[in-house]
């Protein structure tokens, strides 16, 4: 439902998304993960047609962003980090507005609007003005104002940035909702428990390359059977053959990164490497799809 293939952006030197190639299957949420300034929004600006590719092609749909941009963005719908939504107006008239944007009128575009409202849940707040709702309940009607028009494809980036509890379940069952519908759903994502919880299959983006893709269970079998340990503290004066045996995957002045087998059994041998009053906190994870974006990348998800 979604192609991606070879897909390029720079900006003279610069290269912002740098041969990317996915596809997203019709009924399948596909996450794309990466740390800010990974090449995320420029895939996802270039896919919805607000940025041009430098290469490659993109189709929705089986039809072509570059060459049939109507017949692809007429199967597409899009929420974008920033609202898209009239404040002046009732959260009815702003779903009207975009309701008859996508060609939609009468008893159809009628039925529709009370259909995503129930989704979304605003059903109650639907006659009150924007401007009176909470950032959480925008979020969900900048959500129904992209599913109006029941896209085949739906691109979401970043939905749930800032939203209170509900709001956030609120959308997450949407969207799972969508699947089950046969929607194809791109997800964008700062939460990593959001990814592991709605995505069939995840790549992660750095650099503008994509460097690792499968199922959550695929990703996770890369690490194995290791854990991440990282300490704080004051690392300038200490050597980095303190941790000879194990994956380094970060060193810096104040945070040292590093991967090892059974790290709870060999923790008191690792923090008798260091000098007494260096290690100020010591955090071990367990292998999971967190730990395996941090190897990879050396970020945080949220970084």
């Amino acid at each position: 439902m979604i192609k991606i293939q070879a897909l390029s952006k720079s900006y003279g030197q610069m290269m912002a998304a740098d041969d990317i190639n996915f596809n997203v299957e019709a009924g399948e949420i596909f996450g794309l993960l990466g740390p800010n300034g990974a090449g995320k929004s420029t895939t996802i600006n270039c896919i919805s047609g607000l940025l041009k590719p430098s290469l490659g092609e993109v189709s929705i749909n089986q039809h072509s962003v570059l060459s049939e941009p109507i017949h692809a963005k007429a199967s597409l719908g899009l929420v974008p980090q920033d609202l898209a939504l009239y404040e002046d107006l009732s959260g009815m008239e702003n779903l009207n507005f975009w309701g008859q944007a996508y060609g939609l009128s009468g008893d159809h575009l009628k039925q529709r609007i009370e259909t995503v409202l129930d989704q979304v849940g605003l059903t109650t707040r639907a006659k009150d003005l924007v401007n009176t709702y909470s950032g959480g309940m925008k979020r969900r009607l900048n959500f129904a104002c992209a599913i109006l028009h029941e896209p085949k494809a739906l691109l979401l980036d970043e939905p749930t940035v800032g939203v209170d509890p509900q709001s956030r379940e609120h959308l997450l069952s949407a969207v799972e909702q969508l699947k089950s519908q046969g929607t194809a759903v791109l997800y964008t994502t700062h939460y990593m428990e959001e990814a592991e919880r709605l995505c069939d299959r995840i790549a992660i983006i750095d650099h503008g390359k994509i460097i690792a893709t499968g199922t959550v269970n695929d990703l996770r079998s890369e690490m194995g059977e290791k854990d991440l340990i990282t300490l704080t503290g004051d690392f300038s004066q200490a050597d980095q053959s303190v941790i000879e045996g194990f994956e380094l995957i970060e060193w810096k002045d104040h945070t040292v990164r590093f991967m090892a087998e059974d790290a709870a059994g060999k923790l008191s041998d690792i923090l008798s490497r260091f000098e007494p009053g260096q290690i100020k906190q010591t955090a071990v994870q367990q292998a999971n799809l967190e730990s395996l974006f941090i190897k990879l990348t050396g970020r945080e998800l949220r970084d």
